[in-house]
């Protein structure tokens, strides 16, 4: 088994790099050496002649013998005096120059030179060792292959060491309740005699539940930071491998790693992907799957508390993972991570514009109050964008403006520069997205207007940006009908002005549907159905509503879809009485659109409320303002936790 306090010390080591480096440098050298040396052991002996001088001697009755190699071309031979000499002739040899030389009473001989023992031995000295090295490559390949085999069932987990992770709690921005739960394992882990003497045991198993991007791996990591003991951290998805067996084997090395490390922490991240109920979906379980969800099973129910082990594992889909899972002595403490709240959101803000250059102009607080139902990752992308949009200005600090830039950018998408509209169509969209916005500033209960432009943005042609005056969690049957309203206000607006319908109100037609039906379904706000609520279908993959059945009958089914339609022609009712007493007011705006493109809440304010002579029906400053005065998160459902209802025009 591996090293386990090496980081990494469950994976392969493959052949080491020097040996095959020094080898291959040898190789070289010998070569080298041995073309060297067969050059020089090679090359004839005495004097070199060209080819004419060597004629001219024989003529002269100078030359005794000369030996000719029709290989190479060579000649060799000695003087009358007895000292040799060598050139190059042609190949084959002239017959006619033979011929003269033999007149001449020169000996003449046909031979290649003889090889030299040592060149000999130097041509089978390098066909050896590059034979043999071969052969140790392939040997060395063999092995790796073999121990790679043999090693498929060892865990895949990440070891990091006492001195890591460095993340302490200092790291984790915001959070304060969710610190303070899981600050218990740290102590635990710190001080187990204090637990001990008292008889309190430590949850076996921690699972962090919450959306993706609120920082979940980062609480893990901060906990061993804190805790100072080896932190351990896998995947659910590499205990999955083709082998059935795999990964009950590799749960097995990890906690048989864990406990050679104990006190020690076991993060699991994404565990529902292992962790799904068992037993469920099309055609049956997957035996791998389930094989290493027992076994996981087994370990934790195995293992006692006092081994000094804690196990954190993290989802965002909690309903999907099995009961026995969740039950207690296994993942007993379930520790919600949700997203950030306005408190915590500016902190968050802090800690990722700390390596960046801000502007004076930058407040901070202002951005957090903008950025309702953003997560931590939101928030760290939402300061890199802005960055991004300063380098491009050619800007040496990052300013407010580039925030609002990055807000558009992340909120709403990239601006389509490339589609250019008719004048009927944008006038038309003027007129659609204007609708949305004197609704949103007449309503009593809607969330006030932050900005409105007609330019074609993401996949919608125009947008209008609302924003809470506060966060929300509990969302009132009076704001729910606003919503439907100024959603409405699109398609009321092309009629009473064009007369006609088109597709520009598909999107709202599509979310306002959706939004009523869960009041009917869900919500229990309709007079007719009562306090009854069925939720959505369940997941095929989970075995759950394989034939979408309903648990309510034919009767009731109509009742639903009665009361759907009749909310919605209410709310569209309600949008036309409100514009046709705006009508004006509507007018104007759209001329505002056309000639600015994007218009902002307050003038939007000041525009209907020129057009009437007078404040806005619901008494409202025309100063009303949302939280910040900045953009809000893109959303066609109500959710807990803050966010707005924005409307979209023709997409």
């Amino acid at each position: 088994m591996p090293d386990p306090r090496k980081p990494g010390g469950g994976g392969q080591q493959g052949p080491p790099e020097q040996g095959w480096r020094w080898i291959g440098v040898a190789v070289i050298v010998v070569v080298v050496i041995a073309v060297v040396a067969s050059s020089l052991l090679s090359s004839p002996p005495g004097a070199s002649l060209n080819y004419s001088t060597f004629l001219a001697d024989a003529a002269a009755h100078r030359v005794a013998d000369a030996t000719f190699n029709n290989t190479s071309g060579v000649i060799t031979g000695h003087f009358a005096n007895g000292s040799a000499f060598s050139t190059n002739g042609p190949v084959p040899a002239i017959s006619g120059d033979i011929s003269k030389l033999r007149a001449e009473g020169v000996h003449v001989g046909f031979a290649p030179p003889p090889n030299s023992l040592l060149s000999t031995i130097l041509m089978y000295a390098i066909f050896g060792l590059i034979f043999g090295a071969i052969i140790l490559w392939m040997n060395r390949r063999a092995q790796g292959q073999m121990s790679g085999i043999m090693s498929i069932g060892r865990s895949r987990a990440k070891v990091f060491a006492t001195d890591r992770p460095r993340t302490t709690f200092a790291d984790v921005a915001g959070y304060g309740g969710v610190k303070q739960e899981i600050s218990e394992v740290v102590d635990f882990l710190k001080n187990p005699g204090r637990f001990k003497e008292i008889g309190a045991r430590i949850p076996k198993g921690i699972l962090l539940v919450g959306p993706p991007g609120t920082g979940k791996t980062l609480l893990a990591r901060a906990v061993a930071g804190e805790a100072g003991v080896p932190f351990m951290s896998v995947s659910g998805s590499d205990f999955m491998e083709m082998f059935v067996g795999v990964g009950a084997s590799r749960v097995r090395d990890l906690f048989q790693t864990a406990r050679k490390q104990a006190p020690a922490i076991i993060f699991v991240d994404e565990i529902d992907s292992i962790g799904r109920k068992r037993g469920a979906g099309l055609g049956g379980g997957h035996d791998e799957r389930e094989q290493t969800l027992n076994q996981m099973l087994s370990e934790m129910d195995g293992f006692d508390a006092t081994e000094g082990i804690v196990m954190m594992a993290a989802t965002n889909r909690p309903d999907i993972l099995d009961p026995a899972l969740l039950r207690p002595g296994r993942f007993d403490r379930q520790i919600v991570v949700p997203l950030p709240d306005l408190d915590e959101r500016l902190p968050i803000l802090k800690v990722h514009c700390r390596d960046k250059r801000i502007g004076t102009d930058v407040d901070l607080e202002v951005v957090a109050r903008g950025t309702p139902g953003m997560s931590g990752a939101d928030l760290a992308n939402l300061v890199n964008e802005a960055a991004l949009h300063a380098v491009r200005r050619g800007s040496a600090s990052v300013e407010a403006k580039d925030f609002d830039a990055a807000r558009d950018r992340v909120l709403m998408g990239q601006r389509r520069e490339s589609l250019v509209l008719s004048d009927d169509e944008k006038l038309r969209v003027a007129y659609h997205e204007g609708g949305h916005a004197v609704l949103a500033y007449v309503l009593p209960h809607a969330d006030p207007v932050h900005k409105v432009t007609i330019l074609p943005t993401g996949m919608a042609l125009g947008v209008t940006q609302q924003l809470p005056m506060e966060e929300r969690h509990i969302y009132p049957i009076e704001y729910i009908e606003d919503s439907l309203c100024v959603r409405m206000g699109g398609r009321v607006a092309e009629m009473l002005i064009y007369g006609d319908l088109s597709t520009g109100a598909a999107n709202d037609l599509v979310g306002n549907t959706e939004l009523a039906r869960k009041m009917v379904r869900e919500y229990g706000m309709s007079d007719k159905v009562g306090p009854m609520a069925w939720g959505s279908q369940g997941m095929v993959f989970l075995g759950e509503d394989l034939m979408h059945s309903r648990d309510y009958s034919e009767d009731m089914s109509r009742v639903i879809d009665e009361e759907v339609s009749r909310i919605l022609r209410e709310q569209e009712g309600r949008a036309r009485e409100y514009l046709t007493t705006n009508l004006e007011g509507l007018q104007a705006l759209a001329r505002a659109l056309i000639e600015k493109e994007t218009v902002d809440g307050a003038e939007v304010a000041r525009l209907v409320d020129e057009s009437r002579g007078r404040r806005s029906a619901n008494g409202a400053d025309t100063a009303r303002t949302a939280i910040g005065g900045q953009v809000s998160t893109p959303g066609g459902e109500l959710q807990a936790g803050g966010g707005t209802t924005p409307t979209e025009g023709p997409s």
